[in-house]
């Protein structure tokens, strides 16, 4: 009898050190926003945008004003966050829609067949940061756009460590934010809304563009970012129990321009009347587009709040991880106004100098970390890190061995342990976009850019970022030996695709 008891006090503390050590993980939300600028956050320089509840994260976390993303456009920047491995090394290095599967830009189509939506996949068994996640023992899920696999393809996000998704599969459907459907896991959720293609759904001939009422027709009845919190806020309410990895991969704000009328309303307050945008830079038109971009960036800083206040509400604020950055800099069509908002912050913000390009507006992206009791409150750090690094940090942070990336952790620096951060000798992009093609490089202050490589241009220009943040003032001819070894390090660091569209 004795001998049973003490078996089953042995067994019950196991279980009880078991279950302690589970709660012990932290949770992780790893939140990344579309094509918002370096500047277009309060904390980093905005103006005219306000965002309390961000700003809050890095009044109560760390600011790294030197994070970049990996890629200066949506599904090579995630592919580099999913994998941990740069532009040079990534299976997915451009947005390519694979268009010889017909007709893949015609919303029309893509409603009848699903197998049309969606981008080049990600390849069966790739170790991403959500199947390094599962395998530590973490319930994972992936709420707003994907973009890295067609449905049915061995990319989407169940076959890629996701255990639960909601959201966009394919990143033209969220071109609009009133689309048909979204995906709940690998099943279509049909939606009241029409098929509206975001391209071609223009104003009516004739219609005064100065008058509201000839813009009713491009809001219908369900916003998918409303859709999409309140899944995301399940999927914390069903896992708060245990550790859970959450990525919150919004659309906001990439065109078409769509917000609230509350929060436009607020801004058409703020910034007074302006001119519409009458979609003849693509996407869908917009009576107030100033006051309707800053919209969608409040409206999303807005459920930040709400997010963190079910974190307290639960009492899993405490031990819960926040990542918070972009996918890459700021757009220039579809109505959006870099240069009015100052969207590049410290860097030019034209168009040229943001996304689709490998200055400093398209990759640095505004980065906050935010960490209660472990990660130092109103902290700044000029670390040089990128999404690369993303995966190693975590498991640093979960005490797990990090599978082959190209990344570092920085941990270290989170934690302010500055004498322990090792750093990058250099870091690398490539961006094979169809039209142009750009090679980047950082090493310390010095930062290396081919561009144009399409067109036949090898020449790399070189900048000094130390005195020169701008990237104007070109001294590659005073500095031959640095050219030289950049032309040498692009060389090493990139592998043969096995997309042919990628080869750069």
């Amino acid at each position: 009898m004795k001998k049973t008891t003490l078996l089953v006090g042995i067994l019950c503390a196991a279980s009880l050190s078991s279950c302690q050590k589970e709660k012990s993980k932290p949770n992780v939300i790893y939140i990344l926003m579309d094509d918002m600028g370096y500047g277009d956050l309060q904390c980093y320089g905005q103006e005219k945008i306000e965002t309390p509840n961000i700003d809050r994260l890095k009044d109560n976390g760390i600011k790294l004003t030197q994070h970049y993303s990996g890629s200066p456009v949506s599904a090579p920047s995630r592919c580099v966050l999913t994998t941990g491995l740069h532009s040079g090394h990534a299976q997915i290095r451009a947005n390519d829609p694979m268009s010889s599967r017909g007709a893949v830009s015609s919303h029309d189509s893509m409603f009848i067949h699903p197998e049309l939506e969606g981008q080049y996949p990600l390849k069966a068994g790739t170790m991403t940061i959500g199947r390094m996640m599962q395998n530590a023992g973490y319930t994972t899920g992936c709420f707003g756009k994907w973009g890295l696999g067609y449905p049915g393809s061995e990319g989407v996000p169940n076959k890629q460590g996701i255990d639960r998704f909601y959201g966009y599969n394919c990143q033209r459907q969220a071109h609009t934010y009133y689309p048909p459907f979204l995906y709940k896991n690998d099943q279509r959720v049909y939606l009241s809304n029409q098929v509206r293609d975001p391209h071609q759904t223009k104003l009516d001939e004739g219609a005064d563009p100065y008058d509201e009422a000839s813009y009713k027709k491009f809001t219908q009845d369900e916003y998918a970012n409303d859709l999409i919190f309140d899944e995301m806020i399940q999927f914390v309410n069903d896992n708060k129990d245990q550790p859970f990895f959450l990525l919150w991969t919004t659309p906001i704000p990439h065109v078409s321009l769509q917000a609230p009328e509350r929060w436009v309303k607020h801004y058409v307050e703020k910034f007074g009347n302006e001119e519409p945008y009458i979609g003849d830079k693509g996407y869908m038109p917009c009576r107030y587009p100033h006051a309707t971009y800053a919209a969608m960036i409040s409206y999303f800083d807005e459920q930040i709040g709400k997010l963190v206040e079910k974190l307290k509400q639960e009492g899993i604020y405490e031990n819960t991880l926040i990542f918070f950055t972009s996918d890459n800099g700021p757009a220039s069509d579809g109505g959006t106004d870099s240069p009015w908002f100052n969207s590049g912050g410290l860097f030019k913000s034209e168009y040229g100098w943001g996304k689709s390009f490998l200055h400093e507006g398209g990759i640095r992206v505004p980065a906050i970390v935010f960490w209660p009791g472990k990660i130092k409150a109103g902290t700044e750090s000029d670390h040089i890190c990128a999404f690369q690094d993303v995966m190693p940090t975590l498991a640093d942070v979960i005490s797990i061995e990090c599978p082959p990336t190209d990344g570092i952790s920085f941990l270290p620096t989170l934690l302010d342990k500055k004498d322990k951060q090792k750093q990058h000798e250099y870091l690398y992009w490539e961006y094979p976009d169809p039209k142009i093609g750009n090679k980047a490089i950082r090493m310390g202050n010095w930062k290396g850019i081919i561009t144009d490589i399409r067109k036949g241009n090898t020449r790399m220009e070189l900048y000094d970022l130390e005195n020169d943040l701008q990237e104007l003032h070109d001294v590659a001819d005073k500095h031959p030996d640095i050219v030289k070894k950049f032309y040498e390090l692009m060389y090493t660091s990139t592998t043969s695709p096995e997309n042919p569209k990628f080869i750069l």
